[in-house]
């Protein structure tokens, strides 16, 4: 795997979503303030309803630019032996029984997933109990979190 690939996905991943999230807000926008919406009387919600909507697509429009902008500026250092893990690393954990997860760890858009190489891969932040299990940690250590009250463990098996 290249994580200059993989950071290269979740950018362009992320300009899709700011634009789909973008024509999104303008339609509620649209909507919120179309002559046709305007209320007739106090049970009439619909545009006060619109409004609500567009001014929650408008945050998501700025957390998706916020991200945008975080990954772009984004510089990613080869993986520091003598650090362990930071932000910007791509890791491969594997559970007890053999289950893999490719992670990539950086400063934002937490859940987004990418593929690359036919492999699927899930950001995930240091503000997230599993990415502060990862901080510092190096390739071969085992690392135990509680995922739905279950604790599982996992062992970490590549770190690019």
């Amino acid at each position: 795997m290249n994580k200059q690939h993989v950071l290269q996905q979740i950018i362009e991943t992320l300009k899709v979503d700011l634009d789909v999230a973008t024509r999104a807000a303008q339609t509620a926008y649209e909507t919120a303030t179309h002559e046709e919406n305007i209320a007739e009387n106090k049970y009439d919600t619909l545009g006060l309803e619109a409004s609500y909507l567009a001014a929650g697509q408008a945050r998501r429009v700025e957390e998706i630019r916020h991200s945008l902008v975080l990954y772009q500026k984004l510089v990613l250092e080869p993986y520091d032996e003598q650090r362990g893990i930071q932000s910007g690393d791509l890791i491969t954990l594997e559970s007890a029984h053999g289950v893999q997860q490719h992670l990539f760890l950086g400063p934002d858009a937490a859940g987004l997933k990418v593929r690359h190489e036919h492999i699927l891969i899930t950001v995930i932040t240091a503000k997230a109990p599993l990415g502060q299990n990862l901080i510092g940690k190096f390739d071969g250590d085992e690392l135990e979190i509680s995922v739905n009250g279950a604790r599982q463990s996992f062992e970490i098996t590549q770190i690019l």
